[in-house]
């Protein structure tokens, strides 16, 4: 008879859990707890990359020989900055969700535009097919990028 009981009242647990309002704030809770472990682990990729950055220029610019001369090409640099900038818009990211509870399609697009962006500084050409690639990447989202940004702005006004 004990068992019974706890089978009822295990079911209607679940019955009361599994109500849409109760449901759904149990996905937000479990969304705030998922972001702030991204922005957790974002911040140890960031400091991370700032790290081997500052090391390679260091080392470059005060070690090797002929000192005060980039010995490091000059791309791998950029393409080593840009990696922290692109971790730091992916944290902003991240920051306005949890600050809004929004996905903003614009920092979406704006970081993915930097990644393209990297891409592009760093080029080096393999086939005419890369180049292509990346520019309909960048024509797509600087079309996507326009179109979200004067909605947004249509919004505002």
């Amino acid at each position: 008879m004990r068992f019974r009981q706890q089978i009822t009242n295990l079911l209607r647990y679940f019955a009361i859990s599994f109500k849409d309002e109760n449901f759904l704030n149990a996905i937000s809770k479990i969304e705030n707890i998922v972001s702030k472990i991204l922005a957790i682990a974002l911040i140890v990729v960031i400091f991370i990359a700032l790290f081997d950055l500052l090391k390679l220029l260091t080392i470059d610019l005060f070690i090797t020989d002929p000192k005060g001369v980039f010995t490091a090409p000059l791309l791998k640099i950029f393409g080593m900055f840009l990696n922290v900038l692109i971790a730091l818009e992916l944290m902003e990211n991240v920051t306005a969700y949890l600050r809004q509870h929004v996905i903003q399609l614009e920092l979406v697009i704006i970081t993915a535009l930097t990644a393209v962006a990297r891409k592009i500084v760093i080029f080096d050409s393999k086939s005419e097919g890369d180049l292509t690639g990346l520019a309909i990447a960048v024509l797509s989202l600087s079309i996507s990028y326009w179109i979200v940004r004067s909605q947004n702005q249509s919004r505002k006004h």
